[in-house]
């Protein structure tokens, strides 16, 4: 068996010691997408949100428009029976 020495420990925790720094750094990379990521959802959803406000007004408008027309319709058929001079 290779005789263990602190030159050969020292190269060992040197490794140790990149291999970690490097997960770090994939780590802090994953956050910023991360982060990315949740900026977007975000944005989608305010998106949605708009769209969602957008249809209920013209949801709104739509009903408006068949009230009237519905009127208009009871109106026009009302006036078939109606005497005209």
């Amino acid at each position: 068996m290779a005789e263990i020495d602190s030159e050969l420990m020292y190269e060992l925790l040197k490794r140790i010691q990149t291999d970690v720094a490097d997960i770090k750094l994939g780590q802090r990379e994953l956050k910023a997408e991360m982060n990315t990521i949740r900026g977007a959802i975000v944005t989608l959803h305010q998106d949605i949100h708009n769209i969602h406000t957008i249809l209920a007004r013209h949801d709104l408008r739509l009903d408006r428009i068949e009230n009237r027309l519905e009127l208009r319709e009871l109106q026009e058929a009302q006036a078939r029976f109606e005497h005209q001079p």
